[in-house]
């Protein structure tokens, strides 16, 4: 079995080749090879998605994707929204006070970003089930589903 992996891949618009053990997943490679700390690690099973990155555009747990999978993707961290600015859904969570401690928000953010570019006017009942798979013990998750209305209503994807 080899000891490495070259894969192909883009992080935040940047293209980049990288060697990476076959067992390392995508959160190790994001926080300790490459410094994006927001993808945050909670319960390492794909639980709670405080993890979550965009991967291809949806919506992916870091803590249990390998990272050899992410060759030939495009991969969008928390740190890649915004072009250096606010991005919208990121100006609507402060807007609306939907973090507290912020641990779960990058994963909730891009699941949010995700969210809006399939449903750019969902209902409660999708933004609930989409929101299903990010664990909050903070907010009680109504100031997050004023959030992601009013950033719909904004018109961000």
């Amino acid at each position: 079995m080899s000891t490495s992996v070259e894969i192909a891949l883009t992080i935040n618009g940047t293209p980049r080749r990288l060697t990476v053990a076959p067992n390392l997943v995508l959160a190790d490679l994001l926080r300790e090879a490459l410094g994006l700390t927001g993808c945050k690690i909670g319960c390492d099973q794909a639980v709670c998605g405080a993890c979550t990155v965009l991967v291809d555009g949806l919506p992916t747990t870091a803590c249990t994707t390998f990272a050899f999978e992410l060759d030939g993707k495009s991969l969008v961290t928390i740190e890649g929204l915004g072009d250096g600015g606010t991005h919208p859904v990121q100006r609507a969570f402060l807007d609306h006070t939907a973090f507290q401690c912020g641990f779960c928000t990058p994963g909730m953010i891009l699941s949010v970003v995700a969210l809006l570019a399939r449903h750019p006017d969902p209902d409660e009942a999708t933004i609930r089930q989409w929101l299903s798979a990010n664990v909050c013990r903070c907010t009680g998750y109504q100031m997050i589903i004023d959030a992601v209305r009013a950033a719909a209503l904004t018109g961000a994807t």
